[in-house]
């Protein structure tokens, strides 16, 4: 993966972790309240500053809104942070080679303490 990739698949799974309370000082929060009266100029005006924005119903952060422009380059960054996780675990060689058949019994098997529990 490309430095400059690996950075800003790095940044935004860091930016995942960043406390509930932090996140209003980091986005523009729109209330409910501006939601039901200015609508999508709500949104509009919000994102004109960032690329996404968080949405407050009765004081808590509900929601984030964003550019559909912007959500698939998260999503795109969510994809090759998950490309690069499968060939470090192909690399370390976490895998393993079977049937579709052994595949479906392990996994049964797997399930069948968590069914137990549940129970």
């Amino acid at each position: 993966m490309e430095p400059a990739l690996r950075f800003r698949v790095l940044y935004h799974m860091i930016d995942r972790t960043i406390p509930e309370q932090h996140e209003d000082a980091i986005m523009p929060t729109i209330t409910a309240n501006d939601l039901k009266t200015k609508g999508v100029a709500a949104i509009a005006a919000a994102l004109a500053e960032q690329p996404d924005a968080l949405v407050s119903v009765r004081g808590k952060n509900r929601f984030v809104v964003m550019e559909l422009s912007h959500y698939h380059y998260l999503r795109e960054c969510e994809l090759q942070a998950a490309l690069a996780e499968t060939r470090a675990d192909l690399a370390a060689g976490r895998y393993v080679v079977e049937t579709a058949a052994a595949h479906a019994k392990r996994l049964d098997a797997e399930l069948e303490p968590a069914q137990a529990q549940g129970d």
